[in-house]
C-alpha cells in the first residue's frame, strides 16, 4: 500500500515519519523548496513530544524543548488572577521541531516544490494527486495535511464555512537574557479586565522567548501592515501594560514578525472521504487560546499510522481514526470557543470563570459517584493523630476505595492556645513533648521542635485554605493536606503563614491566586460550616470517621484503631465487599502516593521496617526517588521519570 501525503508540515512529517518506521511505502509532498521554517513557537503537551520521541532513530538523545512549568496570568496594573503549576509541557521552536522530522528522511521521501492542484480519478476513486508544477503522485491513499486552507479539504468536502475572524494575534520573537533569567520556564500572561486584549510571552531558550498580542479587530485594527506601523500599533495598544512588556518590545525586530487571522469551523462529520483523509489543521482548526494545536496534529498522525497498520482495509482505518479523534478534537473546538467569548467579553465574567486550557486532567468537583459506603471524615491539618493513621487510609484507598466515598472536613482542633486545654497540653512546648511521644511510639516521623522554634497559633489558617482547595478540586485538596502535613510534622513550617501555603499549592497542582482570593472569602463560610456540623454530630477529638450506608446504620471511627477495625466496619455495611489486590512494586505505590514515609511503604507494601529500608535506600541510589530527612525520619518523594 501506497500513502501519498500532501503537506510537509509537522502533522505531514509526522505521519511520513510514522508510517516509513512501520515499513510502509510513503511519498511526503511539501509545496516549498527548501525546509519549510517559517513560524515562531509553540507549547506542545507530553502526549504530543512522547509521539516523537518514539520516531528518534538514537533513543538515548531525547528529543527536548524548553520546560514550562508555570502558568500566571495577571491584569495589567499588576493583580494576580492564576498562578499555578503545570505538568509535561516544553515549548518548542517551529523550525527545531521541522529540522527533526527532517533528519528521521533516511530515504528521500520528501518532495518539495510541489503545490496541489487537483485528485486524478477512476471509478470515482483517487488514483493520483497532480501538483502545479507538473508532477503526478499515484498512490492508494491519500493525506490532506495541507493546514487550515487545505486544498485537499475543499476537494472532497467543498468550502467549509469558517467563523469570522473575532481576535487578531501578533507573534515575535525576542533576545533578552535578562527578562528570560527572570522569567525562566513561565508561561507569563497580562489580559485586560474590560477589553479584548492581551499579552503573553513564553522562553524558548535561555537567551529568547516567543511573544504575542491578542487583540480584538472590532476595537482596533492596522489597515497598513508594515513593521515600523506594526511596532507602533503594539507600543500603543500595550501602553499602560507593566514595564516587561515595553522591554520585550524593544529588542523585538518587528521584521519577522506577523498578524495571526484567528478562525475556526465546526466539527467534521467525517475526516475522510472514500480513500482520502485529513489530518491536523487540514481536519480540525481550534482557536489558540487552548494551545492544542500542535500536538492534535501529532496526535492525529500518531492516531492515523496505527489505524493504517491495524486495519484491513483504509475505509476501516479511517473510520477507526475519526472515532478515536473526534471527540477530543470537539472539546478543543469548544474550548477554544469559550476561551474567545471570555477574552473579547471580559467585564461579563469573574476572574475564577477564567479556565487554563494548559491543564489537562478534569476537575472531579460536583456530585460524586454514588458508592456503597459514604465515609465524613473529621480531621485537622496539625493532629498528630491524623498523620500516625495515614498509612491506614492510604491502604484503606488501595484495598477497599471502590466502596468508598470519603468526605473529608475540618474540625478546628486549635483556636487559639487561649481556647485550648485539652488532656495535658495547654501550651505549644506540650505539643512538642507529644509529638516527640507520639513519633517514637507510632514509627510515623514528627519533629516537635516547631512548636520550640516556630509555634502555630492556630489550626484555622491551613483549615481554611484546604477547604479553599477543596472549591478547586476535592482530589487535588487532598494533596494539598497532605503536603501542608509534611511541611509542619517534618520540616518545622509554620503552615499559618501565607507563603508555605501558597507554595504547598502550586506544589501540588493548584491555583495560588484562586486560593488566596477563596482564602479570604468564600473558604471561611465553608470551615464554619464543618465546625457547626463537627458540633451537631458530637465531634470532640480528631480523627474521627463516621460511617454510614444510607439505610441509618453508621459506625464511628475515633482517635487511631488497628486496620482490622476499619475492614470489620466495611464489611458489616457492605457484605459483599472483597478487598482489592495491591500491586505492591515501588513505581505504583509512589504513583498512587508521590510521597511516603518508611512506615507507610512498609505497611502498603508488606514488608518488615529493615526489608522496606533496604528498597527505599537501593531506589533512592538508583535515583528513582529522592528524600528529605527530617530529625525523625526521612519522607521519600517520587522522582520516576515522566518525560
Amino acid at each position: 500500500m501506497k500513502v501519498v501525503i500532501i503537506g510537509g508540515g509537522i502533522a505531514g512529517l509526522t505521519l511520513g515519519a510514522s508510517l516509513n518506521k512501520k515499513d510502509m511505502e510513503v511519498v511526503i509532498n511539501e509545496r516549498s523548496v527548501g525546509m519549510p521554517i517559517h513560524g515562531h513557537a509553540f507549547l506542545m503537551h507530553l502526549d504530543g513530544l512522547s509521539i516523537l520521541n518514539q520516531l528518534r532513530e538514537n533513543e538515548k538523545e531525547a528529543f527536548q524543548g524548553k520546560v514550562v512549568d508555570t502558568f500566571r496570568l495577571k491584569r495589567p496594573e499588576g493583580k494576580e488572577i492564576k498562578h499555578l503549576r503545570l505538568s509535561n509541557w516544553q515549548c518548542f521552536k517551529r523550525c527545531d521541531v521541522i529540522r527533526f522530522l527532517y533528519s528521521l528522511d533516511k530515504k528521500g521521501i520528501i518532495k518539495e516544490g510541489r503545490e496541489f492542484s487537483h485528485f486524478i480519478y477512476e471509478s470515482e476513486k483517487v488514483v493520483a494527486a497532480a501538483f502545479l508544477n507538473g508532477d503526478v503522485e499515484y498512490g492508494d491513499i491519500f493525506i490532506g495535511a495541507d493546514g487550515g486552507n487545505s486544498k485537499v479539504r475543499e476537494a472532497i468536502f467543498g468550502k467549509v464555512k469558517t467563523n469570522p475572524v473575532r481576535v487578531k494575534e501578533v507573534v515575535g520573537v525576542s533576545h533578552n537574557e535578562q527578562v528570560v533569567k527572570k522569567y525562566s520556564s513561565i508561561f507569563t500572561k497580562f489580559q485586560h479586565e474590560t477589553k479584548g486584549l492581551a499579552f503573553g510571552f513564553i522562553p524558548t531558550s535561555e537567551t529568547e522567548f516567543v511573544w504575542f498580542m491578542q487583540y480584538d479587530p472590532a476595537e482596533s485594527d492596522l489597515t497598513v501592515n508594515t513593521p515600523t506601523v506594526l511596532e507602533a500599533f503594539c507600543k500603543r495598544q500595550l501602553l499602560n501594560f507593566p514595564p516587561v512588556v515595553a522591554e520585550i518590545l524593544e529588542t523585538n525586530d518587528f521584521s519577522t514578525s506577523y498578524i495571526w487571522n484567528t478562525r475556526d469551523f465546526d466539527l467534521l462529520s467525517s475526516f475522510h472521504h472514500e480513500n482520502v483523509a485529513l489530518i491536523g489543521d487540514a481536519a480540525h482548526l481550534t482557536l489558540p487560546f487552548s494551545s492544542a494545536g500542535t500536538t492534535n496534529a501529532i496526535s492525529d498522525a500518531k492516531v492515523l499510522a496505527d489505524c493504517i497498520e491495524n486495519s484491513g482495509d483504509y475505509k476501516k482505518a479511517f473510520e477507526n481514526y475519526y472515532q478515536l479523534r473526534a471527540e477530543q478534537i470537539s472539546q478543543h473546538i469548544n474550548l477554544g470557543r469559550e476561551l474567545q467569548k471570555l477574552f473579547l467579553t471580559p467585564q461579563l465574567h469573574s476572574d475564577d470563570d477564567i479556565p487554563v486550557p494548559l491543564i489537562s486532567k478534569k476537575s472531579v468537583n460536583g456530585a460524586a459517584k454514588r458508592k456503597e459506603i459514604e465515609v465524613t471524615y473529621f480531621t485537622d491539618p496539625i493532629c498528630s493523630t491524623c498523620w500516625i493513621i495515614q498509612p491506614l487510609l492510604r491502604r484503606l484507598n488501595l484495598e477497599y476505595g471502590k466502596y468508598l466515598n470519603v468526605e473529608y472536613r475540618m474540625g478546628g482542633l486549635l483556636p487559639s492556645w487561649e481556647d485550648y486545654n485539652k488532656g495535658k497540653i495547654s501550651n505549644p512546648s506540650d505539643a512538642a513533648k507529644h509529638w516527640e511521644e507520639v513519633c517514637s511510639f507510632y514509627e510515623m516521623p514528627l519533629d516537635g521542635d516547631v512548636w520550640i522554634e516556630d509555634p502555630l497559633a492556630s489550626s484555622y489558617p491551613p483549615s481554611i485554605a484546604f477547604k479553599a482547595a477543596q472549591i478547586q478540586d476535592t482530589n487535588t485538596a487532598i494533596l494539598f493536606l497532605r503536603r501542608i502535613k509534611e511541611m509542619v510534622f517534618l520540616e518545622k513550617k509554620n503552615i499559618i503563614r501565607w507563603d508555605f501555603l501558597q507554595k504547598a499549592a502550586f506544589e501540588v497542582g493548584l491555583d495560588s491566586a484562586r486560593l488566596l482570593r477563596d482564602v479570604e472569602g468564600k473558604a471561611k463560610d465553608l470551615f464554619r460550616d464543618d465546625l457547626i456540623l463537627a458540633s451537631k454530630l458530637g465531634v470532640t477529638g480528631f480523627p474521627t470517621l463516621f460511617f454510614s450506608d444510607g439505610t441509618g446504620k453508621r459506625f464511628t471511627i475515633k482517635g487511631y484503631q488497628p486496620y482490622e477495625k476499619f475492614e470489620e466496619i466495611i464489611f458489616k455495611l457492605a457484605p459483599g465487599a472483597r478487598k482489592e489486590e495491591i500491586n505492591t512494586t515501588p513505581k505504583n505505590l509512589f504513583t498512587h502516593f508521590p510521597t511516603m514515609t518508611e512506615k507507610e511503604f512498609s505497611f502498603l507494601s508488606n514488608n518488615t521496617k529493615e526489608y522496606a529500608s533496604k528498597i527505599l535506600v537501593e531506589l533512592f541510589e538508583n535515583g528513582s526517588i529522592e528524600k528529605y530527612e527530617s530529625k525523625n525520619g526521612i519522607i521519600w518523594k517520587n522522582k520516576y521519570a515522566t518525560w
